[in-house]
């Protein structure tokens, strides 16, 4: 027992040291480091107004960036995908199961995989053509819109593209390519809702179909206190397993666009 308790004691002073040496040691350390880079940030006047371009561009491209996620909701897939997937949870009655987080996230990738060849496109003929300095911005814009804009109009309805060039008044435009993205964006995306809503009345069914006779069966026993949809939750569940909904579901949203 005393030479256990002496090799503690031993043990005990060998890390008290080790932590007064930690601590001498720590500031000098710090002080021998070389200076942390300054980012500072400040307005001076300019006396020609060239120097001013580069300053609005910057801005331009910040605002572009933190309006990136509504770029991706409104002008992709992704809206129609994140409906008809919390209209698929609403008809199973699973509530929260699976979480947005899970739902949003399955709708980025299946996303970015439907505009993968619009995404490869945008690339090589507009951003890295204006990387290498071979296009200037305006050329860089029009290029890209170009493939973002040809997707987008094949998903459109013409009903709901033609109220809005009727609302924007002006001349019509004559061709496809004539048509502008302020007003084919909102007419895109009013056709992205009608369609997704379509997909939810068709997932909708076998599923009320289901509630239907779980409520007629505990009616004509005479359960009135037991909630239909404690019973029914299986049932839905396990008609959506038996027939391989997620793939079916999935399949036919990609084949959609």
């Amino acid at each position: 027992m005393i030479e256990r308790y002496d090799l503690r004691m031993k043990l005990s002073k060998k890390r008290f040291l080790v932590l007064i040496l930690f601590l001498i040691v720590l500031p000098a350390m710090v002080n021998a480091q070389s200076s942390l880079p300054k980012v500072s940030i400040g307005f001076d006047q300019s006396n020609s107004p060239e120097s001013l371009v580069p300053t609005l561009q910057i801005l331009f491209m910040i605002t572009i960036l933190s309006l990136a996620p509504s770029i991706i909701i409104m002008m992709t897939s992704f809206t129609r995908l994140v409906v008809v997937f919390h209209f698929l949870r609403q008809s199973l009655s699973t509530q929260t199961v699976p979480s947005n987080q899970i739902l949003v996230g399955l709708a980025l990738f299946l996303t970015f995989f439907i505009m993968k060849p619009v995404i490869s496109e945008v690339n090589n003929k507009a951003l890295q053509p204006y990387l290498k300095k071979e296009i200037n911005q305006s050329e860089m814009f029009d290029r890209a819109s170009k493939p973002i804009k040809l997707f987008m109009l094949k998903q459109t309805n013409e009903k709901d593209l033609k109220l809005f060039i009727n609302l924007q008044g002006g001349e019509k435009p004559k061709t496809p390519a004539e048509v502008q993205l302020s007003t084919l964006i909102p007419a895109f995306i009013i056709s992205e809702l009608t369609t997704a809503f379509k997909i939810g009345f068709l997932l909708y069914l076998p599923m009320l179909l289901i509630d239907i006779v779980v409520g007629s069966v505990l009616l004509s026993m005479g359960m009135m206190m037991l909630p239909p949809i404690m019973i029914s939750m299986p049932f839905k569940i396990l008609l959506f397993v038996l027939v391989d909904g997620w793939y079916l579901l999935i399949e036919s949203l990609i084949r959609g666009f």
